[in-house]
């Protein structure tokens, strides 16, 4: 099998699309659907594609009282 001539996008970037975060969180499509449609998960429009704000759920995270 001939390895991929894609660019290879490490986990940490700004926004990534909801295809992307369930490879890399093992969450289906329709999960992360439904966390982007009840505002659990924050989102940016960026033209007509809905990518998940990975700085700000970040952010949000080590905000939260439940961490460390």
């Amino acid at each position: 099998m001939e390895p991929s001539k894609s660019p290879q996008v490490p986990a940490i970037v700004p926004l990534m699309t909801k295809e992307r975060f369930s490879l890399l969180t093992g969450l289906s499509i329709d999960i992360i659907e439904g966390h982007l449609r009840r505002g659990y998960l924050p989102s940016y429009k960026l033209g007509r594609h809905r990518m998940i704000n990975i700085a700000l759920l970040q952010a949000e995270l080590l905000e939260g009282d439940d961490w460390g």
